[in-house]
C-alpha cells in the first residue's frame, strides 16, 4: 500500500461508496439488486462503491430509498475535509 493525497471531493467520493457497499452487504442485498432498483447496472454499482464515479444527488437518494435506508447516514463519520490532515488515505 502506498499514502497518496486525493482532494477534498475524491475522500467524499471514497466515503460514500464505502457506506453504500457497508449497508448493502449488512442487508444482504446484491449489486444486480441494488442496481435494478436504482435503474442502473450493476457496474455502475460496483464505480459507485469503489469511489471510481460521483454519485449524483439524485442517484444516492435512490440508492438510500431502495435500501430504506436515511440519507445523512451515507455521511455520517465522514473527515472535515478543509482539514488537509484528512486528506491522507491508504490507497491499496
Amino acid at each position: 500500500m502506498t499514502i497518496g493525497t486525493r482532494s477534498p471531493d475524491a475522500v467524499i467520493d471514497a466515503h460514500l461508496g464505502q457506506a453504500i457497499r457497508r449497508r448493502r452487504r449488512e442487508l444482504g442485498m446484491t449489486q444486480h439488486h441494488l442496481a435494478e432498483a436504482c435503474g442502473v447496472r450493476f457496474q455502475q454499482i460496483q464505480k459507485y462503491e469503489s469511489g471510481a464515479n460521483r454519485i449524483a444527488a439524485s442517484r444516492l437518494w435512490k440508492i438510500a430509498r431502495a435500501m430504506q435506508t436515511p440519507l445523512s447516514s451515507f455521511f455520517e463519520g465522514l473527515p472535515d475535509s478543509s482539514d488537509p490532515r484528512h486528506l491522507t488515505i491508504l490507497e491499496g
